[in-house]
């Protein structure tokens, strides 16, 4: 086997190196930042008599539906690390359902996809949506309603948003507040322009086959796996990308951080661009430029295509490069607060985006040491403490770049004051406790992290895809071409570097 170059050291380019290395391949790993595994990294927080506590600065759980994770981890050894969340489940934050009634939090539906309700008779469907709404919402079920209109659509193959499916099947009020805050805190955008086929597959095909939305969610809801639809490791996701890094050193990559990789030419200095192989010049640390047989690029959109796009012979055009999106901000606290030890509101919140900005501005909260049962133990709240660790997400895929909304510009004293306000407004919590019981916080930016969910990203890929077929020894894998969540990056990485077969869903 011949010299492999990867481009980008996140889960995706980690995971690349690891495949190819083990095929005997002699794999160059590079990353343009100081350290490995991009959104799947540890954060270290301080505890009181100088301890400290390791939480996930990014990704912080995996999909279950999806094998490839789960196969990835057991290979690893990681297997018995494997925990499961609190079952008690998360809320949503909404807007008032009727004049005169202040926003509130209430329990999350429990079957749901995407925030659709599968089953329209649940109390928490009643409380979250008011009588008006589920009145509407109910109309769903009617069976006189025709399908005809999303069978044209499936079998035309033509793009469909979730938004569009949900206002038409179950109206406005399902969809400002039950789905737009999933979709919101999920998948940082909007549910008017997030591809229905890529967030939800099989799901118009069940609606089509069952004749109604909510019996289409429970009918995928029921073929999915039993048992919680998420799972981790016990200190964290990032443990997957420090046993990769491990292996990469164990079988020989070269990983040159601090270096970037400015630019990709077809064939090999001195014997012309017909030759077969690659070169990659490099910038930073350790500029220099290196021939491969094989490279893959494993960044996010925008980079991508600033290396793949000048070789493409105008496959890929510059007007359909990735947009870089606004960012993200992640804000986790640390706090002595006993008024969160009964678990006020489950495992976390989901906001809806109809909450204004002054009353709430994160678009999610995260209770993590309520969620993973071992995040107490490492925090020390055992020992007589109410020691509690919350994650709070700031910053929309849809927000633009120079939106003035809470987010990755923003100021970590700003972020770190909303957060305060906000975690108390979410959970009830008086603020002057968790403020007086701060004892570390850490603000995270991701630039670029999540894929633009859109029916014009999908046909993006689609291009890109149909080329790189055609390019012997050349691919791009990570989250912009095979969609958010650490299920989908790893069973695509999978699926091309390592070449296991398509993965099926649960």
């Amino acid at each position: 086997m011949g010299p492999a170059v990867v481009v980008g050291g996140g889960i995706s380019g980690l995971l690349a190196a690891w495949e190819l290395a083990r095929a005997g391949h002699r794999t160059t790993l590079v990353e343009a930042t100081d350290s490995l595994g991009g959104c799947v990294a540890p954060r270290h927080l301080g505890l009181p008599a100088g301890e400290s506590v390791t939480l996930d600065a990014g990704a912080e759980s995996f999909a279950v539906r999806i094998p490839a994770v789960r196969e990835l981890i057991d290979e690893l050894g990681l297997g018995p690390a494997v925990v499961e969340p609190n079952p008690a489940g998360s809320w949503l934050y909404l807007p008032p359902a009727e004049p005169g009634i202040p926003h509130r939090a209430v329990p999350s539906p429990r079957l749901g996809l995407v925030g659709i309700p599968g089953d329209l008779e649940a109390p928490e469907v009643a409380e979250a949506l008011g009588p008006a709404a589920l009145a509407r919402a109910r109309q769903d079920l009617d069976s006189a309603r025709s399908v005809e209109r999303w069978q044209r659509i499936l079998h035309g193959a033509g793009p469909v948003t979730v938004g569009e499916l949900v206002r038409d099947r179950m109206g406005d009020g399902v969809l400002e507040r039950l789905v737009a805050p999933v979709v919101a805190g999920v998948h940082s955008a909007d549910p008017d322009t997030v591809d229905l086929r890529t967030v939800a597959p099989g799901l118009l095909e069940a609606l089509v086959e069952h004749g109604s939305l909510s019996r289409a969610v429970a009918a995928r809801r029921g073929v999915a796996p039993p048992g919680a639809a998420v799972a981790s490791l016990h200190g964290g996701m990032n443990t997957l990308t420090a046993a990769l890094a491990e292996e990469l050193g164990r079988l020989g990559v070269r990983t040159l951080t601090n270096t970037r990789a400015v630019s990709l030419e077809r064939g090999v200095p001195g014997r012309g661009a017909a030759t077969r192989g690659w070169t990659v010049t490099l910038a930073g640390s350790a500029a220099q430029t290196v021939t491969a047989e094989r490279v893959v690029v494993a960044t996010d959109g925008p980079r991508a295509w600033d290396l793949l796009a000048p070789v493409s012979r105008d496959a890929l055009a510059a007007t359909d490069r990735p947009p870089e999106g606004a960012g993200v901000a992640l804000v986790t606290l640390v706090a002595e607060a006993p008024g969160l030890d009964g678990n006020p509101r489950g495992t976390g919140l989901l906001v809806s985006p109809s909450v204004p900005g002054e009353v709430v501005g994160a678009k999610a909260l995260t209770h993590i040491s309520a969620k993973w049962d071992w995040v107490p133990r490492a925090l020390g709240a055992g020992s007589g403490g109410s020691r509690h660790a919350l994650r709070l997400s700031y910053g929309r895929v849809s927000d633009a770049p120079d939106s003035t909304a809470p987010g990755f510009r923003t100021p970590d004293a700003d972020l770190l004051r909303m957060a305060v306000e906000d975690a108390a407004a979410l959970t009830g919590v008086d603020r002057s406790e968790l403020a007086d019981g701060l004892l570390d916080a850490s603000v995270v930016r991701w630039r670029s992290a999540l894929p633009a969910a859109t029916p014009a990203h999908r046909a993006r890929v689609g291009a890109a895809r149909a080329w790189l077929e055609d390019e012997p020894g050349l691919d791009a894998v990570g989250a912009w071409v095979s969609g958010t969540g650490l299920a989908a990056i790893v069973a695509d990485v999978r699926r091309r570097i390592g070449g296991t077969p398509d993965a099926q869903e649960g």
